[in-house]
């Protein structure tokens, strides 16, 4: 019997396999028998196959990637335990098991002869002599948890456990009675540590997302970070603190990224190290992992808010005012082409969500994001997201090629998550042949400097047009540049919403109508100021009082709020 373990080149290990007789077969197809991925594979790139008493492993492809000790071949064996396989990213290692004592089977549940005395027994030794800790005196709860951990695959391996037939109801319960199992033959554990916490941890890193599900539920946190398997920080009421519990090891945390990103057909692996996902609320995650970040995988969580967040609720967190509120309901309604301003993490997309929602029930609407983070009420929606290319580095589809697209897909409304290329140039063209009322948003400091982003975006579109050309088509496509501020203290405010009045000696032309006047900062750090009307009464608004239409100008008068 011979026993293969496949690891990356970085030492996280990938699967487990055993062979008494016959051959394995190696390959990217999903009919092998050991599925490996990247560009450096073939479809069926190479066989472990039993000869005799030896294992040998013969080259299939025409890439060449096997090697032996360092050294290219076609054909070796048999393979000795110290013999070092290389097939492009991943590393094979060989072994001789010893005859196993396989946990007894029996009865409908997943989990049924776990508390067999022989087999707790092999699990606590297995615990205690892989992982180097005394099971009967662990020294942290860092060192328990891994030897929990170490007891969980052993039951597993013995148990020849195919999770992948599993519920997940089958798997947790499963995998929490083995964590039961283990704690249970790790003897004189510190009464101060509580069992109950360490299986919650472990079963959390197991099937779940670790320490990130319990900083997940707590909804007074917006944005959570990891920098390392040790090092969480997540934000609170604007500030950034560092978190008391962590994960066990790297390979733990890459386990997370992957139960985020498989569900929505995206990967993370040495040839594409990082991954922009969402979780099932519409949190919005990016994980990096080595060789990019030095410290070990990386993960930032931007959460979705519980809640459905209106104007009102808006209002209620001083991030606007209700006459800002009502003027931009106003220019929404009235098919103005809006596009939001603002740095990172300024509330733009928060905002857009708020505003898309003042979109009649009886328009057409077309959604383009990166990563899918809107949400909509409405009936007539359609929902798309850019999709990252395949393994081969083939089937990308970008923003610019959706919002190319959605114009055959008769919008009245056309939404854009992010404009942050070219598909700034498609969007003011969808804004200029008749597509009234499309949202979009940009990273800019300011509406002058939002303006000077645009032109940049246009340019990055390839095509080489006069910068008077440019400012011309925005300033006939762009009605109204909401800003959105980021302040120090952690506060969001639209500290600025203005007209795009047209263009005048080669520069477009605002006129702000509202503003967010800053008067420094309350006793607990917090800036303190007050939003106000300028005294100009957008054009539109008089376009409108010219048609008939009943339009409330007072929300323009100065002062309105001192």
């Amino acid at each position: 019997m011979f026993e293969i373990q496949v690891t990356t080149s970085k030492g996280t290990k990938v699967s487990r396999h055993i062979i008494e007789n016959g051959s394995l077969a190696i390959g990217k197809s999903r009919d092998n028998d050991i599925v490996l991925q990247g560009w450096k594979i073939g479809r069926n790139h190479a066989d472990l196959v039993v000869e005799g008493k030896g294992l040998f492993v013969r080259d299939r492809s025409n890439k060449q990637t096997l090697e032996i000790n360092g050294t290219r071949m076609a054909e070796y064996g048999p393979i000795d335990i110290r013999d070092s396989i290389r097939i492009g990213d991943y590393l094979l290692k060989i072994s001789r098991p010893q005859k196993e004592v396989p946990l007894p089977t029996g009865g409908p549940s997943p989990a049924a002869g776990l508390n067999s005395s022989t087999a707790r027994a092999r699990v606590a030794e297995m615990v205690a002599t892989a992982q180097g800790v005394d099971a009967t005196s662990p020294d942290s709860i860092l060192e328990i948890k891994k030897a929990v951990h170490a007891g969980v695959f052993r039951i597993m391996d013995l148990r020849r456990t195919d999770i992948s037939r599993m519920s997940d109801e089958e798997l947790r319960e499963f995998t929490s009675n083995a964590i039961w199992t283990v704690l249970a033959d790790m003897k004189d554990i510190p009464a101060d540590v509580d069992r109950q916490d360490v299986a919650r941890r472990v079963l959390a890193e197991a099937v779940g997302l670790g320490p990130l599900e319990e900083l997940l539920e707590r909804d007074d946190i917006t944005e959570i970070m990891v920098n390392s398997h040790d090092e969480i920080f997540y934000e609170q009421a604007g500030k950034l603190m560092k978190s008391k519990v962590t994960f066990t090891d790297d390979a733990s945390v890459i386990k997370a990224i992957e139960r985020i990103v498989s569900p929505i057909g995206r990967r993370i692996d040495e040839s594409s190290p990082m991954v922009d996902a969402r979780l099932k609320d519409g949190s919005r995650v990016n994980a990096v992992i080595p060789p990019l970040t030095l410290k070990g995988p990386s993960v930032t969580i931007r959460k979705f808010m519980k809640e459905r967040l209106t104007s009102d609720s808006l209002v209620k967190f001083g991030s606007i005012d209700a006459n800002m509120v009502e003027f931009m309901r106003m220019a929404v309604e009235k098919k103005k082409n809006i596009v939001i301003s603002g740095g990172t993490g300024s509330g733009k997309t928060t905002l857009l969500n708020v505003l898309s929602n003042f979109i009649p029930n009886d328009e057409r609407i077309v959604t383009v994001e990166d990563a899918a983070e809107l949400k909509l009420y409405q009936p007539n929606l359609v929902a798309m997201e850019a999709r990252p290319p395949n393994q081969e580095g083939k089937g990308a589809v970008s923003i610019r090629d959706l919002v190319k697209n959605c114009l055959r897909m008769r919008p009245d409304r056309i939404v854009v998550g992010e404009c942050r290329g070219g598909e700034a140039l498609d969007m003011l063209q969808a804004m200029n042949t008749g597509h009234d009322g499309s949202l979009t948003t940009i990273h800019a400091n300011s509406p002058r400097d939002c303006i000077s982003r645009m032109e940049v975006l246009v340019l990055m579109s390839g095509m080489e047009l006069p910068v008077l050309a440019i400012r011309e088509q925005i300033s006939s496509a762009v009605d109204v540049i909401v800003q959105q501020t980021r302040f120090a203290c952690g506060s969001r405010r639209v500290t600025s919403i203005a007209e795009v009045t047209g263009v005048e000696s080669g520069t477009v032309q605002l006129a702000e109508i509202f503003r967010f006047q800053q008067e420094g900062y309350d006793e607990n750090g917090k800036v303190r100021g007050r939003f106000m009307a300028t005294g100009l009464i957008p054009e539109f608004y008089d376009q409108l009082r010219q048609r008939g239409i009943s339009v409330d100008l007072s929300i323009f008068s100065l002062g309105i709020d001192e």
